[in-house]
């Protein structure tokens, strides 16, 4: 079945066609560096590139039909190419998302949180793909042009429609909350992320809540039960209209309680109570934080009735994407090293969490346990003191050899005591040109930063110089 008919496209989105109306649409794009042939080009107007100005590349890439601004109709009117003209080109995209809501008959669900919201909605496109068609975010496209398009691809048939919704201020996720309607609203974990934009941790609570906003009748909120702030959460779920609200944890009052868990290297065994039901499962990505984010995707698999054997078996074959906890082991002289990739985000919390799963990973022989760090951005005017707080999980989880880079580790590199192996750098760069000199056999090397900083760099660099084990 195509995506979409071209009298769908023009309908949905209030559209004008010149030049003919193409009768499949097989996908939505708006880069051309990756369109394929029969889809639809939005040429959409960002802060720094228009659309637009790709517009002819699209038509020559194969582009089935442009959707462009009424504006911009004068200087692209010769390309021959079917045009959808539109008042504007997001919000036309805007228009088909909410058209291909309206007629799925999908299980929609929601996630966001300060961290493992990627992770997450992975790890349950990866599981409920073993019970049903699965359609899900692509990386992080999580955004006011990222939702709208991750639902204008949604095909008609799909069952499980999985959303990623992020925010940098208040009131942003509400808007894409409400296009999405899920059925399902999930909120990972509250922490000290765009401290830059927000004064308390409370303050960021609220607007994660806000997805709530967008549950359908009879929706649910599942809320990690271990976090500080489940309270809040659920009191801004029911301040919102939801009646049912689940939550998943440790804390033995969960609806989804972790009832042992054997932490290894390469993996993580399991068990935990699903609303009273034993279920046992094993998680090929290891580290404490992963399993709660499991805890989330066995909470949704019961409550849209997906098969749970099917879900707990799939994830002992679930893979951890670059810059996200993906884990590489490299030949070097005398034996191999270990290399973690965090390189995609940070914030306090996923710091120490990545710090304790370092901790956890046993070094082979005389190998170290290294963690190499970059700046945690918009964390505002609470930056220098929440860099110089990761002092502390490095000195608790007993991590000695620590190489850092950034303006903002500076802080760090001060607060870091004489029983710490210190190497700070100005960049990424001037980093990576270096590292690939330090990994010994037997190392567990750690790369951790936002992603604005560069760090992926250093993994490329490291990838580069070393061939894999």
């Amino acid at each position: 079945m195509p995506l979409w008919t071209g009298q769908a496209m023009v309908e949905a989105m209030h559209a004008r066609p010149v030049h003919g109306v193409p009768d499949e649409i097989t996908g939505i794009s708006i880069d051309t560096r990756t369109l394929q042939k029969g889809e639809a080009f939005f040429a959409i107007k960002g802060d720094r590139v228009d659309g637009h100005d790709y517009a002819t590349a699209a038509a020559a890439a194969g582009a089935a039909v442009l959707v462009i601004d009424e504006k911009r109709l004068p200087s692209l009117g010769r390309i021959q190419t079917p045009l959808m003209v539109v008042d504007d080109v997001l919000h036309a995209m805007e228009l088909l998302g909410k058209a291909a809501r309206a007629r799925s008959k999908a299980k929609i669900i929601a996630v966001t949180g300060s961290a493992g919201k990627t992770t997450t909605k992975d790890a349950l496109a990866h599981a409920l793909a073993t019970c049903g068609k699965v359609h899900a975010s692509a990386a992080s496209f999580n955004n006011h042009w990222g939702v709208p398009l991750t639902l204008a691809r949604m095909p008609e048939e799909t069952e499980y429609g999985i959303f990623e919704i992020g925010m940098n201020h208040a009131g942003e996720i509400t808007p894409l909350a409400k296009m999405v309607q899920p059925h399902i609203a999930i909120v990972t974990l509250v922490a000290a992320a765009h401290m830059g934009h927000f004064k308390t941790l409370d303050d960021i609570a609220h607007a994660k809540g806000e997805i709530f906003s967008g549950l359908v009748r009879g929706g649910t909120a599942i809320i990690n039960r271990d976090d500080k702030r489940f309270k809040l959460l659920s009191e801004i779920a029911e301040k919102s209209g939801v009646k049912n609200i689940v939550g998943y944890g440790a804390n033995r009052r969960s609806d989804v309680v972790l009832k042992n868990a054997e932490y290894l290297d390469d993996c993580t065994t399991a068990i935990a109570k699903v609303f009273g039901q034993e279920v046992a499962f094993k998680v090929s990505v290891p580290g404490k934080h992963v399993v709660q984010n499991m805890l989330a995707v066995l909470t949704t698999a019961h409550l849209v009735e997906a098969d749970m054997c099917k879900v707990s078996h799939s994830l002992a074959r679930l893979t951890a994407s670059d810059g996200r906890g993906r884990h590489y082991e490299l030949k070097v002289s005398g034996g191999t090293f270990t290399l973690i990739d965090e390189s995609y985000n940070a914030n306090p919390a996923s710091m120490e969490a990545a710090l304790e799963m370092l901790a956890s990973m046993n070094p082979k022989g005389r190998g170290r346990r290294i963690a190499v760090l970059g700046d945690m951005l918009e964390m505002g005017k609470f930056s220098q003191k929440l860099h110089a707080a990761l002092a502390d999980p490095l000195a608790r989880f007993a991590i000695k050899d620590v190489y850092l880079a950034g303006s903002e580790m500076i802080a760090l590199e001060a607060a870091l005591g004489e029983e710490f192996n210190t190497h700070y750098f100005e960049d990424a760069d001037g980093l990576a040109k270096e590292f690939t000199e330090v990994p010994s056999a037997g190392d567990v090397i750690m790369v951790k930063s936002s992603n604005g900083i560069g760090f992926s760099k250093i993994v490329k660099a490291l990838l580069k110089a070393y061939s894999a084990a």
